[in-house]
């Protein structure tokens, strides 16, 4: 049965991926898929670095799927395939170059293949009120809300990809909390893919943590941020829970979404363009403020922790002292947020 192999899916796909990571690093060497130190303003490495973390993704992924078995379930394909429209054009951007407009095309194309195979945001079809709107208002909120939600988080994560180390920790932490509260609400093939693919970020994160041997490039960043934004539609809390965890899957990527509304924030108010790199992330301000490298990494994967936590006990409460948890966690990154662009 699929409950029985969440607890020993994670270090087999943690050993796989090491394997597969020093593969993918070949295979980076060969097509030329080097990331050059200074080949953009906001690129701080000193060695030429492959983009390999994208391939042994991808390729640990879907050996994973196939002996787990979790290939047969109907929502691993719907993720998969669109995914792998994410994962292409993130690669052939880490090859040659795409614009942001044809990549966000292809986000946008994923994200309807997604959608159109039933994974989607329903919140505007259980409103109290949502019976008395007609279905095709219900329907294009809900689709609409969907396609903000899996772009974001997809282009949050790639975003958020500033140090070694810091998406697929991100990520990683993400994914883990997510195994907990599927296994909660007892949805086993969901939590046995968010068990693979911790695995496959422990061992990217041993490969990414600095001194990097591999970058995970667009290909990696941008597919792990698509995964978690359909495990986190997937995700269905218990029916007498739901007052109490609306915001989990928010809270479990907040630390991603804070850095992107900080850069979007900040770029909006001084006038600068928000899809082109830059050092005014999350992880640049704290470096700023005196933290080295790796400390200013621990403290964005600690606060990521924290809200995890905070998530996973604000489904043991009643609605009232969940979403003052949920309100705390949002106005303290308001007010960091209010701090961090004034102190620029």
């Amino acid at each position: 049965m699929l409950d029985t192999y969440v607890f020993a899916v994670l270090p087999l796909t943690f050993l796989f991926t090491l394997g597969m990571g020093w593969m993918s690093i070949k295979i980076a060497h060969r097509l030329n898929l080097i990331d050059q130190p200074g080949s953009a303003p906001h690129k701080q490495h000193r060695a030429p670095t492959p983009l390999a973390g994208g391939i042994a993704l991808a390729l640990t992924l879907l050996a994973g799927l196939t002996v787990s078995g979790l290939w047969r379930e109907p929502e691993v394909r719907a993720i998969f395939f669109p995914a792998v429209i994410v994962f292409g054009i993130g690669l052939w951007d880490d090859a040659r170059g795409f614009s942001a407009t044809v990549k966000f095309s292809g986000q946008i194309l994923a994200t309807v293949l997604l959608m159109l195979s039933g994974i989607y945001i329903q919140v505007f079809s259980s409103f109290l009120f949502s019976a008395e709107w007609p279905q095709w208002l219900q329907n294009g909120l809900n689709w609409g809300l969907t396609l903000l939600w899996v772009t974001g988080i997809t282009n949050a994560l790639n975003l958020v990809d500033s140090m070694d180390g810091l998406a697929v920790g991100l990520s990683g932490l993400a994914f883990g909390f997510f195994t907990l509260v599927t296994i909660n609400s007892q949805q086993w093939f969901i939590a046995n893919l968010n068990a693979l693919i911790v695995g496959i970020c422990l061992g990217l994160y041993f490969l990414n943590v600095s001194p990097a041997r591999l970058f995970l490039g667009d290909s990696g960043a941008q597919t792990l941020g698509f995964i978690l934004a359909a495990v986190a539609i997937l995700y269905e809390p218990p029916a007498t829970d739901q007052a109490s965890s609306w915001f989990v899957p928010i809270l479990l990527l907040g630390v991603p979404i804070f850095d992107t509304m900080l850069v979007l924030f900040s770029r909006l108010r001084h006038g600068f363009p928000f899809y082109k790199g830059g050092l005014d992330h999350t992880y640049h301000r704290l470096v700023a403020w005196g933290l080295d490298a790796n400390r200013a990494v621990l403290v964005m994967q600690i606060a990521a922790l924290l809200l995890g936590c905070a998530a996973f006990v604000a489904l043991s409460l009643s609605p009232l002292p969940a979403n003052m948890i949920f309100l705390g966690c949002f106005l303290t990154g308001f007010i960091m947020m209010i701090i961090m662009d004034r102190a620029e």
